[in-house]
């Protein structure tokens, strides 16, 4: 731990909220230790691209020693945080302490069942780098199994692929699965064609992408209609088991590959300090991001409940955490100068997600964009955004790569532990 004499600011998570406010603090007079249960960064927007083979998780993501690496007054403990004591000033690693003088809590969200967590063992979601490597087994499984399959049902039900949620995730992982079955692996197989694979996008709302203005939506379900998705629209789901999952209209989905894209919710961090949460677990801010009573503790990212100008609760994304995590860094700079803090203020930079080749739909500062010039823009963000000069040149070459070949050569079935694949 740094010298006693500075001020020491503890991190919780190296996700897009704790990396930012990390950086933020870089020439601060002050000690920064961030505490993450990973060793690495992951750019979470891509997590999708190495579900569907096409990058490799190292592509997207980095050693946060490694990113971190210049700034001198900042150290990294790889710890789970098991609990936070506020009233003492303590952040509980198991059996150890770090006490702290400020805190920032980025701790991130977790998949929702929305009361049935049960269903989680019949269709994982998409959090984590393991998880993306494990929802390309899946996907990759599917194939090989419906390759040996012995009946026309069984090849039936080893092809089809039901992704719950038509948020942004769930967009691009139809759109994904549906050009590596049309044209990735269209020739890999003797006994099956994999151009016959179902791909369902099942959603309980009535259009997809319902943070996105109506026109985008449709742009988006009629692109994924194009590439052979079956949209399945005021579907709400009401069992999932190994075979399959049931609707409540009763029609019943028999689907070998079940993906969860349906909901979010907070870290269990925030409940776990006693202060005042929504229903998702988001920890009720002030608008300078501090916990009511508690003025040195921040939250930042997807922890954080707090309405925007439109009084609609900001969204979950990275944008919004990276800029809460330079917010409460400069706040916890102003507090140690015994200045006053400041309201957080959120810049909309836009939203945007990829549906498939030359296909994405874009909502930047209420233009609108469709198609290969919102598709172009979304490519060179992400690149923008990525880390290190390593991930940039790889994944572009990657992307021209199947632009031009519509080849994906991430297609390795592997333990889901191994992260270098």
């Amino acid at each position: 731990m740094a010298a006693a004499s500075k001020p020491h600011v503890v991190i919780i998570g190296g996700g897009f909220a704790g990396l930012n406010a990390a950086k933020q603090l870089r020439d601060a007079d002050v000690a920064v230790t961030i505490v993450d249960q990973h060793n690495h960064h992951t750019f979470q927007p891509l997590l999708y691209q190495v579900a569907t083979a096409s990058l490799s998780p190292a592509d997207i993501a980095g050693p946060i020693r490694a990113i971190l690496r210049r700034q001198t007054n900042l150290s990294v403990i790889l710890a789970e945080v098991t609990g936070i004591d506020l009233a003492r000033g303590v952040v509980h690693m198991g059996t150890d302490e770090l006490a702290y003088d400020y805190l920032i809590i980025a701790a991130g969200s977790t998949d929702s069942y929305f009361g049935h967590d049960e269903w989680e063992k019949y269709a994982g979601g998409l959090k984590t780098l393991d998880d993306a490597v494990r929802m390309r087994n899946q996907i990759l499984l599917g194939f090989e199994a419906a390759e040996r399959a012995h009946t026309d049902d069984e090849r039936r039900r080893d092809m089809t692929f039901a992704i719950i949620g038509g948020g942004p995730t769930g967009v691009e992982l139809a759109g994904a699965i549906a050009e590596i079955s049309r044209h990735s692996i269209s020739r890999d197989f003797d006994r099956i064609d994999p151009r016959q694979a179902r791909i369902i996008l099942i959603d309980a709302g009535p259009r997809l992408l319902a943070a996105y203005p109506e026109s985008l939506s449709k742009h988006a379900q009629s692109d994924l209609e194009r590439l052979g998705v079956e949209v399945r629209l005021n579907a709400l789901v009401t069992s999932v088991d190994e075979r399959g999952l049931t609707l409540k209209s009763g029609d019943r989905i028999e689907a070998a590959t079940r993906l969860w894209a349906a909901g979010v919710q907070a870290s269990p961090l925030g409940r776990a300090m006693a202060v005042e949460v929504d229903r998702a677990g988001r920890v009720l801010v002030n608008p300078d991001l501090s916990i009511p009573g508690h003025p040195n503790v921040f939250v930042a990212g997807d922890l954080a409940a707090l309405n925007g100008k439109d009084g609609k609760q900001l969204p979950g994304v990275a944008q919004v955490a990276m800029q809460q995590g330079r917010a409460a860094a400069r706040n916890i700079m102003r507090s140690i100068a015994g200045e006053a803090t400041v309201p957080f203020q959120y810049k909309d930079l836009g939203n945007m997600a990829t549906i498939g080749r030359n296909r994405a739909v874009a909502d930047i500062h209420g233009i609108h964009l469709h198609g290969f010039i919102a598709w172009v823009i979304w490519l060179t963000i992400h690149l923008v955004n990525l880390i290190g000069f390593r991930n940039r040149f790889v994944v572009m070459t990657q992307w021209i790569w199947s632009y031009l070949t519509f080849y994906r050569r991430v297609r390795l079935i592997t333990n889901p532990g191994t992260a270098a694949d």
